[in-house]
């Protein structure tokens, strides 16, 4: 279909309203784009859908893409998957070459993320088409393969982890039991309000802005003492797009990885920009010099960043599988639209896959000429202090709530009770991405449970002996635990050292 008969007017302003908006969360340290998507949830609430996902995307691409300014300028990575361009980013900033380094990282995110955006289209209908043949038993063990990444990203307390998934499981259950219409698990007096459980909305903006500004603010906002970059006094050493010449075959390489990383649930953004980097370092004609201010280092990272958003989408749309925080969050925004990820997404949702294919095109295109052209000033982002974004966030995050249910002053204490037990979890090493997984799956886990039993008149062998795909699951719920068991062990004994580039 064409992209005019998908996108208007509106949805191209909301993707770029979205793309600045996730920049600038990206830019600032201590935001990031999972903040950016949950504040502005209670916006798509409005909008149809093509509309909300034009947003949501902008603000996806804007996000991660953001995350290199703190990177080069301050030292700082935006985002987890901006790690390795503090390596090669900063050093050049204080070689005076800042400008330079920020148009080499734009360039190479907008590479990385058109390569990860052509996997997608080709890969994902591909992926879902076979799984769309899945019967309850399957979707069950798909959804168990999912909580396993649970164990995947608790790196160095897995058992903390998989304690706040299943914390998110059992909220999540909360409410009517739709097989008898029982209420079940509601504190006393509480029925009414928690009749349908506690809202999404809520629970998202309290994990993931609450929470962060309540841990901001214990650890105070005070200036950056790098706020001394002044991008006229840099050295006259300008960007030209001969810099990839010969960089080739390292840019190609770095988005593949990017995008394998994105495809696989739990592995995570920052070891996408280590593992690129790694190869550009194996693969380098001077190794040694990576690491102090050589554009061959940053381009890896910064196609790999942005790779992992196309490769992240793969598993959500295709299996329903969120892979991290921000994926998650995108899957609440769905469900609050009432589409539902997985199998049956793209064959019953063509216009909103052409929507979401038409947004992410549109969206790094927007932010490649939104940066490169405007990045000293946008650059001056870094610079707003939190004091002054903060309180108006809160206020956003409990209008937002308040509304999203025409006035229920319940979703308010939801929100700040919920911002509360994310900070919490940060204080005792608990990750929320796990609780948030567990909390969204809860429910389809039950349900395709019941289901299978009910199919199968209470054999529980069902779910062993239903063919060879289940069986194939099984083996990836085995491999997806050993991986984790084995990799928070390495964790560990290494202390959870990363790279460190050369000096």
């Amino acid at each position: 279909m064409d992209i005019f008969e998908i996108l208007s007017p509106l949805s191209v302003l909301l993707c770029f309203l979205g793309v600045f908006m996730g920049i600038i969360f990206g830019a600032i340290p201590g935001m990031t784009a999972t903040m950016a998507i949950a504040l502005f949830l209670p916006i798509t609430y409005s909008l149809d859908m093509v509309d909300a996902i034009a947003l949501l995307i902008g603000l996806y691409v804007g996000g991660i893409s953001g995350g290199l300014v703190p990177a080069i300028l301050l030292n700082i990575p935006g985002t987890p998957s901006s790690l390795c361009t503090t390596f090669d980013g900063y050093p050049m900033t204080q070689k005076g070459e800042g400008e330079k380094a920020l148009k080499i990282g734009i360039t190479a995110s907008i590479i990385g993320g058109f390569f990860s955006l052509t996997v997608l289209y080709f890969f994902a209908p591909v992926l879902a088409s076979v799984a769309i043949k899945f019967s309850s038993v399957e979707k069950f063990l798909i959804i168990v393969f999912a909580l396993t990444v649970i164990a995947s990203i608790s790196k160095g307390s897995l058992l903390g982890g998989i304690f706040s998934g299943l914390i998110g499981v059992y909220l999540s259950l909360i409410g009517m039991f739709a097989d008898n219409n029982q209420l079940r698990l509601i504190p006393p007096g509480f029925e009414e309000e928690l009749t349908y459980g506690f809202s999404l909305l809520p629970v998202l903006i309290g994990l993931f802005a609450i929470a962060q500004i309540l841990q901001e603010s214990e650890e105070g906002m005070k200036a950056s003492p790098h706020q001394t970059f002044d991008f006229k006094k840099a050295k006259k050493n300008p960007f030209t797009f001969k810099i990839f010449n010969g960089q080739i075959i390292n840019t190609i390489r770095s988005s593949m990885i990017g995008t394998f990383i994105g495809m696989l649930p739990g592995v995570g953004g920052s070891a996408a920009s280590i593992s690129s980097y790694s190869q550009a370092k194996n693969f380098s004609k001077h190794p040694e010099k990576l690491g102090t201010g050589e554009p061959e280092g940053l381009i890896a990272s910064e196609s790999a960043n942005n790779g992992l958003i196309g490769g992240a989408l793969i598993p959500l749309l295709s299996l329903g599988i969120p892979g991290d925080s921000t994926t998650a969050v995108l899957v609440g925004a769905l469900l609050l639209q009432g589409i539902q990820v997985g199998p049956l997404f793209i064959p019953t949702n063509p216009d909103l896959w052409d929507g979401i294919i038409y947004a992410l095109i549109i969206a790094n295109i927007v932010m490649f000429f939104l940066m490169f052209f405007s990045i000293r000033y946008m650059a001056k982002i870094i610079y707003i202090p939190k004091y002054i974004i903060y309180p108006i966030i809160i206020v956003m995050c409990v209008v937002g709530s308040y509304a999203i249910n025409n006035g229920v002053m319940f979703d308010v204490w939801t929100l700040l009770l919920f911002g509360l037990a994310g900070y919490v979890f940060m204080k005792i090493g608990i990750q929320v991405a796990p609780f948030l997984i567990g909390f969204i799956l809860g429910k389809e886990l039950e349900k395709y449970f019941i289901d299978s039993l009910k199919g199968s008149g209470g054999d529980l062998t069902i779910f062993f002996t239903k063919g060879p795909i289940a069986w194939m699951l099984w083996v990836l719920i085995a491999v997806s635990i050993i991986y984790a068991i084995m990799d928070n062990r390495k964790s560990k004994r290494s202390g959870d050292q990363s790279i460190t580039p050369s000096t």
